[in-house]
């Protein structure tokens, strides 16, 4: 009855950006991963941020849940609807609002990708540096906390928003930060809503940190024979302070599923791909001293990228790298987990994961940003074999487990959804007690995408 009577007042206000369709539904119920479909009861397509605020301030009158979405790339069941509820649909609200070129910062709307946004900064000579792979929403990047390929140089979400325009569960409309590059102003509260997954408030607008095209570009690839050595050679590569822009790793299993998929013929054994960015003498000079570094861990000879076509290629077989896996199991569904651990104990939690992987009954080829400590696992499992998932999710239970052992994080960048909820208390300790308090002050009727992040 309270969501008739709030579907009543949003017809009202939306009139035919309000859908009930069950195609609708379904399409925004869904997760790319192994999460069951949960959909809401309706999916609404704000323009404005008065919009956001009038959908808001009516859910939270008659205790109507409210999940945000926009380009539906998460991996731990974000934005299931699982109370049901409305799904607030950014798709049209996706403009660049000021390019302030000076300044390097950007003000966007939540809905825009970063692929969009990059493609629009293209003639200023600036670009937006977060690089997780999905052509995700900057939004949704933004309430993940997400990072990517690029964060070993550039640094993740939280580095990048300057301020943040959000609506509470209540309707109203607060902003944080500014657009000067710091502040001893109160607290933090742009840092707050970063990461909180939508639990905590909505965002309609984002002024975000631009960094300046380089003048040179080098891209890279190397072999190993063994996956420890590859690893052992990103840790002194890290130590050696070589500034690179993005390194990640595949192993023997990722490499081949990324050969099938895009039909590269690249050698069947774990490899590290690399970027450098800066002038020309100092990119080749960079890519000189990391080919000599890896050389010493059994590398075969850095395989040198530099036109841009190149490595456009080079990177599309490693964003596309999740799809080809699952191309190594036809019909499969995966659990895909990160972690993140100190980079001194990135070779041990990687070797250890590895070997649990092979003694299970499924596979899961391991790759990642592991330029900061931070990798996947890609667990394969068929959805008509309820044991395999349970493997799948054993496994990655005892990945979070060794993170946590080793000093580390249950989650790098992937989040926290409801996938990753059972181990909150185990990192967080009473402090995740400190997160539901806060929770409840901001949304105390817990309407915000509820079950996920937070106890209740």
């Amino acid at each position: 009855m309270a969501f008739d009577a709030a579907f009543s007042e949003l017809a009202t206000v939306l009139g035919d950006r309000l859908s009930r369709s069950k195609s609708d539904l379904d399409a925004h119920g869904g997760s790319e991963t192994h999460f069951a479909l949960a959909p809401p009861d309706a999916v609404a397509y704000p323009q404005s941020t008065e919009d956001v605020s009038r959908i808001l301030s009516i859910c939270h009158e008659h205790g109507v849940p409210v999940i945000a979405y926009g380009a539906g790339t998460s991996l731990e069941g974000h934005t299931s609807a699982i109370r049901g509820g409305v799904t607030l649909d950014f798709s049209r609200m996706a403009d660049i609002l000021t390019i302030n070129q000076g300044d390097m910062d950007v003000v966007v709307q939540p809905g825009l990708t970063r692929e969009d946004l990059n493609r629009e900064l293209r003639a200023t000579g600036l670009f937006f540096s977060v690089d997780p792979g999905a052509n995700a929403s900057v939004g949704g990047m933004a309430a993940t906390r997400a990072s990517g390929t690029t964060t070993v140089r550039y640094g993740t979400m939280r580095d990048n928003v300057l301020a943040l325009e959000v609506v509470l569960a209540d309707g109203r409309v607060i902003r944080t930060g500014t657009r000067a590059r710091k502040s001893s102003s109160g607290y933090d509260l742009t840092g707050l809503f970063l990461g909180s997954e939508g639990t905590l408030g909505i965002i309609t607008e984002l002024t975000l940190r631009l960094n300046g095209q380089p003048e040179a570009i080098s891209a890279g690839i190397c072999a190993f024979d063994r996956m420890s050595d590859a690893v052992e050679a990103v840790v002194a590569v890290i130590q050696m302070g070589l500034p690179m822009a993005r390194i990640e790793f595949l192993d023997a299993d990722a490499v081949r599923a990324v050969n099938a998929y895009s039909g590269s013929e690249v050698r069947e054994t774990p490899h590290l791909f690399v970027e450098f960015h800066g002038s020309q003498a100092s990119v080749a000079e960079d890519a000189e001293r990391f080919g000599e570094i890896v050389a010493d861990f059994g590398a075969s000879g850095v395989e040198v990228a530099t036109k841009p076509e190149d490595r456009s290629a080079l990177w599309t077989m490693r964003h596309h790298a999740y799809w080809a896996c699952l191309g190594l199991k036809p019909g499969a569904t995966a659990v895909v987990t990160d972690v993140c651990v100190p980079i001194s104990h990135l070779a041990q939690a990687v070797e250890e994961t590895q070997a649990d992987i092979a003694a299970s009954i499924i596979d899961g080829p391991i790759l990642g940003h592991v330029g900061d400590g931070n990798f996947h696992a890609i667990l394969l499992v068929d959805p008509a074999q309820p044991a395999e998932l349970e493997a799948a999710k054993s496994l990655a239970g005892r990945m979070n487990e060794r993170a946590l052992r080793l000093g580390g994080t249950v989650t790098g960048e992937h989040g926290i959804g409801m996938g990753k909820l059972a181990y909150m208390e185990a990192q967080h300790g009473d402090a995740w007690d400190v997160m539901t308090d806060i929770k409840t002050a901001l949304d105390p009727k817990g309407i915000l995408n509820p079950g996920k992040v937070v106890r209740g």
